[in-house]
């Protein structure tokens, strides 16, 4: 009885945490965002592990990118690339290293983008930088549901409740505290789903709404 109050109260705690997607973001005043034109995703860091999901979600920065006027490298290919001139992937952690990975692929900026959260709510930060200087012409953040921690938490909690209930096992804490640490530490290698992918790509909106355009903005006839 003990688990199936802490399965509905975390369950209800889940469900109270769900939020739409938010973002805001910073550009460098004065710069000529004109001039670039071409923008590389070097890499996807933080809770997210595998290229599979990693090219995923830079995938999913490449219409913003495009419908703005920036032409793009995507990220799939480019650690690969990166290797064949002696450049680990560990070095990107850092504007420098981010920096020269892009003098490295012959381009004005490279996009980080850094995911330091992914539960029932994910939070995601993007960084634009110049390849001469390291400064950052533009972050963005932004911040909103998964569409997997409520799905995934019931069906393993449910799961690990019943097997220690039919073995006759332990029902204590530790079997909530197991389950709840092993569905919500982060996105593993295998793809998105259907829904987690429009999840992510709602933040993704909110992350680049205000992204500086390359196109001149045409002013509308009256």
């Amino acid at each position: 009885m003990k688990v199936v109050c802490l399965l509905t109260l975390m369950c209800a705690s889940l469900v109270a945490g769900c939020a739409s997607s938010k973002g805001e973001s910073y550009a460098l005043a004065g710069y000529d965002f004109t001039s670039l034109n071409q923008v590389a995703i070097v890499e996807v860091t933080g809770r997210v592990y595998g290229d599979v999901v990693k090219n995923q979600i830079s995938d999913f920065f490449i219409p913003e990118l495009m419908k703005r006027g920036y032409g793009v490298i995507e990220r799939r290919g480019i650690p690969a690339l990166l290797k064949e001139q002696e450049f680990q992937a560990s070095d990107l952690t850092s504007n420098t290293d981010a920096a020269r990975a892009g003098r490295i692929l012959n381009v004005p900026a490279v996009l980080v983008i850094n995911i330091p959260k992914y539960q029932d709510k994910m939070e995601m930060t993007a960084k634009l930088i110049d390849v001469e200087d390291a400064s950052i012409l533009w972050i963005g953040n932004g911040s909103g549901s998964t569409g997997k921690g409520l799905a995934t938490f019931v069906g393993a909690a449910a799961g690990a409740a019943a097997g220690a209930v039919l073995a006759g096992g332990d029902t204590s804490d530790r079997v909530i505290g197991g389950v709840a640490g092993g569905v919500v530490g982060g996105v593993a290698g295998h793809a998105l789903s259907p829904e987690q992918s429009e999840q992510v790509k709602k933040v993704i909106a909110k992350v680049c709404e205000t992204l500086p355009s390359r196109i001149p903005q045409v002013q509308k006839k009256k």
